[in-house]
């Protein structure tokens, strides 16, 4: 079992009191069932981001709403597994949806987890996103912190050339420069 399935079936299971509905979705392997109760009315969260998680697992891009949803949660552990799961699903859409949540100032405080995704997806959209979220973390005062680092060790590690600048002006800010400077390390000079 995937390490973080059985993080996720544990937390799951004592949020749902071990029902015996979390119990049957926990055992079956029909596809079909776990999306209906992705759009059934009156389902509890535990099992929409079970059946959501599972099928992202699986690939079934029937929960990719479900997912994205997820991933802009106010728990950072509904939006740790379901990147999780957004990084395994295979949506060509994912990428896109990650950034949109990245760069929304109205969301900021729950940017962290769509910009580790951007990170592992290494997507067309990712670096402009980092870029972008990373840019705004800048000002005087702001209280994002962890967001910002994340950009900056996603820049560092997606290695693009355009991250340059905007790293350079994290080295101005003592909680990001040390991670500026081996992120700045890992991006091959021009020329």
């Amino acid at each position: 079992m995937d390490e973080e399935l059985r993080s996720v079936t544990e937390r799951l299971r004592l949020e749902s009191a071990a029902s015996a509905a979390f119990e049957h979705l926990v055992a079956t392997g029909d596809h079909d069932e776990l999306a209906d109760v992705l759009t059934a009315p009156g389902q509890p969260l535990w099992a929409r981001e079970l059946a959501a998680f599972r099928l992202g697992l699986a690939g079934d891009r029937r929960a990719f709403e479900a997912l994205v949803l997820l991933l802009n949660h106010r728990d950072p552990q509904r939006c740790a597994s379901a990147a999780h799961a957004l990084a395994r699903l295979g949506d060509p859409r994912t990428a896109r949806a990650a950034a949109a949540l990245a760069t929304n100032e109205l969301r900021v405080a729950y940017a962290l987890h769509p910009v580790r995704l951007l990170t592992d997806l290494g997507a067309p959209e990712s670096v402009p996103a980092l870029i972008t979220t990373l840019e705004r973390r800048l000002r005087p005062h702001d209280p994002y912190r962890k967001v910002a680092l994340a950009c900056v060790d996603g820049l560092g590690t997606l290695g693009d050339p355009r991250a340059r600048p905007v790293l350079k002006e994290a080295l101005a800010h003592p909680a990001l420069a040390e991670a500026a400077v081996r992120a700045l390390a890992r991006i091959p000079e021009e020329g």
